[in-house]
C-alpha cells in the first residue's frame, strides 16, 4: 500500500489545436501512476501498473523512477514546444501523447485510457481537486498578501524610524559641532591672549636691557678717554723727564774731552 508521503497530484488544462481544452489529472507514485482525463464530458482513465511501467522505462534504457518523474513533468504542465495530442483509439478509446527531444532526437511518449464506468464521479473528483487547489491557492494568496502587508509596515516602520535617527543624528552633530567651534574658539582667543602677553614681556624685557648696554657703553667709552689722558701725560712727562736729564749728559761729556 502506498504513503501520502509517495503520493503526488497534479491536474492539467492541456490545450491542444483544434479541439476543446481537456483536463488531465495524474495521481503519481514511486512506481507506476494513474491518469483521468474529462472534456467535461466524457471521462476516460488509466491506470499504468508496475509492470507496465518498468517495461516502458526499459525500453527506453530508463530507471523506473526517472521515468515516472518525466511523464510527471510533462502531465504535470505543458511544456512549450511538445506536442501534445489526444485522438482516438477505437472502441471509444483514447490515446494520449506527448513529445519530447532527448539527446538531440525527438521522442514520443503514447498512453492508451480507456472510457470510464462513471464519467461523472470521474468529472466530478476532477473539479473537486480543482476547487480544492484552488481555495488552497486562495488561502495561499491571502497568507501571502497579509505577510506583503506584514512586511510593508515594518518596512515603513523601519524607514520611518531611519528617518528619525537620520534627523537625531543631524542634529546631534549639529550640536557638537557648534560647541567644538566654540571651544576652538575660545582656545584661540586664549591663545592670542597668551602671545600678546608673551610679546608684552619680551618687549619690557628688551627695554631695560638695552639701557644697561647704553650705559656701560658710555661707562667703557668714559673709561677709554681717561687712559687716553693718562697715556698722553705720560710721554709728556717722560719727555721732561729726558729733557731735564740731557744737558746733565752732554756736559759731562765734555768735561771729559777736555780732561782728555
Amino acid at each position: 500500500m502506498e504513503t501520502s508521503s509517495t503520493t503526488r497530484h497534479t491536474c492539467l488544462k492541456l490545450e491542444i489545436p483544434g479541439t476543446e481544452p481537456i483536463f488531465v489529472k495524474g495521481t503519481w507514485f514511486d512506481t507506476h501512476f494513474d491518469l483521468s482525463v474529462t472534456d467535461g464530458l466524457h471521462a476516460w482513465v488509466c491506470d499504468a501498473t508496475e509492470e507496465e511501467v518498468k517495461d516502458r522505462a526499459a525500453q527506453w534504457d530508463q530507471p523506473v523512477t526517472e521515468y515516472i518523474e518525466l511523464a510527471e513533468r510533462y502531465l504535470g504542465f505543458q511544456q512549450p514546444g511538445s506536442v501534445y495530442r489526444f485522438v482516438d483509439a477505437g472502441d471509444d478509446h483514447k490515446r494520449l501523447s506527448w513529445t519530447f527531444e532527448r539527446e538531440g532526437t525527438k521522442l514520443e511518449w503514447r498512453w492508451k485510457l480507456r472510457p470510464s464506468p462513471d464519467s461523472r464521479k470521474v468529472t466530478a473528483g476532477i473539479l473537486d481537486f480543482l476547487m480544492d487547489a484552488n481555495i488552497r491557492l486562495s488561502e495561499e494568496v491571502v497568507r501571502k498578501t497579509q505577510s506583503f502587508d506584514k512586511l510593508k509596515m515594518e518596512a515603513e516602520k523601519c524607514l520611518e524610524q531611519s528617518e528619525r535617527f537620520s534627523n537625531d543624528k543631524i542634529e546631534f552633530e549639529s550640536e557638537i559641532y557648534a560647541k567644538f567651534l566654540g571651544v576652538l574658539n575660545s582656545k584661540k582667543a586664549k591663545l592670542r591672549e597668551l602671545r600678546d602677553q608673551l610679546s608684552k614681556r619680551e618687549t619690557t624685557g628688551r627695554a631695560p636691557m638695552e639701557e644697561e648696554e647704553e650705559s656701560t657703553d658710555k661707562t667703557q667709552s668714559y673709561h677709554s678717554g681717561s687712559d687716553a689722558e693718562e697715556s698722553e701725560e705720560e710721554p709728556a712727562k717722560n719727555l721732561t723727564s729726558t729733557s731735564r736729564n740731557a744737558p746733565a749728559g752732554r756736559g759731562r761729556g765734555r768735561k771729559t774731552a777736555r780732561h782728555e
